[in-house]
């Protein structure tokens, strides 16, 4: 806070130095009464020049090349006519050939370049800041995960299951799928159908009880998504579905894939007696993935009944 302060205080005290500048020249041009003072027009020229490199210096270091480019010439051709071209009456003469206008034509251009630059900034702004959130919401899906399988895993080994080694190695398999694969922009397709088959048949192990769950899906080898995003549906649907119910719990799942886009639908019961209070981060991270992984292309419709519980969501492809 103090370094901006004293940075603004800097900027301050150097218009206010330009500013009188401004008022001297002004002053000497007016007690010179000289017609079309060249000195006062360079020195003008000079305080435009300087407030700007004051106020954006960054436009002015990157973009001098194209201000001398432009002015320089007319310059040029001014003081030529000014100074060089017979003297005071065969300048007035020709003096109505030179438009001095011409010193502001370039002004809109140069202003332009600015403002895109000013878009250009605020553009890589957003994108950097989506960039970064994005990381965040992932990085908390896989504790998120790893929490429910570790405890699952628990349970087993308490019980001296013989399935307990079976699930260390497809959790190993899925920890790096996760870690590695996770931190991509986009995956294959069938990669994160592996991955929900694993997690599927993690969940078959632990269950003790009558569970129905399905999955039908048609895809293409080269289809690609974002990862992680249906697994955080399923979890959803097994955390307050099927571990609620005692009995006839169902889980379906249908994944399909066009040219235009992919569509993915999951249905689960639950027991409206059962109904949790508990605000998990899993249903907010998927809509604020999606909202800046697949800005409007996307389409999440979710549907409550008495007692089933249906998530369809639609990733067009191109807009």
């Amino acid at each position: 806070m103090i370094q901006v302060l004293k940075k603004r205080k800097k900027i301050a005290f150097r218009v206010l130095i330009l500013m009188v500048f401004f008022y001297v020249t002004l002053l000497v041009d007016g007690l010179m009464n000289l017609l079309d003072n060249p000195i006062t027009l360079i020195l003008l020229m000079i305080f435009w020049i300087g407030l700007i490199f004051v106020l954006i210096p960054s436009f002015i270091k990157k973009y001098w090349k194209l201000v001398v480019f432009i002015y320089g010439p007319i310059l040029l051709y001014f003081l030529y006519l000014r100074l060089f071209s017979g003297g005071l009456e065969a300048y007035l003469k020709i003096r109505g050939d030179f438009p001095f206008y011409l010193f502001l034509l370039p002004i809109p251009p140069l202003f332009l370049v600015w403002a895109f630059e000013q878009w250009k900034w605020l553009q890589n702004l957003k994108a950097e800041k989506s960039k970064t959130e994005l990381s965040l919401l992932k990085s908390q899906i896989n504790p998120h995960f790893f929490f429910n399988t570790l405890n699952n895993l628990y349970a087993l080994t308490i019980k001296n299951s013989k399935h307990a080694p079976e699930v260390i190695l497809k959790l190993s398999d899925m920890m790096r799928y996760a870690i590695y694969e996770g931190k991509k922009e986009f995956v294959l397709l069938k990669d994160e159908v592996t991955y929900l088959e694993s997690y599927i048949e993690l969940h078959r192990i632990r269950y003790h009880k009558s569970v129905s769950i399905k999955f039908d899906y048609c895809i293409e080898d080269g289809d690609t998504i974002a990862p992680l995003l249906f697994i955080i549906l399923l979890e959803n649907a097994l955390k307050h579905g099927v571990e609620k119910l005692t009995e006839d719990a169902f889980v379906k799942m249908n994944l399909k894939s066009s040219e235009s886009e992919i569509h993915f639908s999951i249905e689960n019961n639950f027991d409206p007696k059962e109904i949790s209070l508990e605000k998990g981060i899993g249903l907010t991270n998927l809509k604020q993935r999606l909202s800046l992984t697949y800005p409007k292309r996307h389409q999440l419709v979710i549907n409550e009944n008495t007692n089933t519980y249906r998530v369809d969501l639609k990733i067009t492809r191109y807009v």
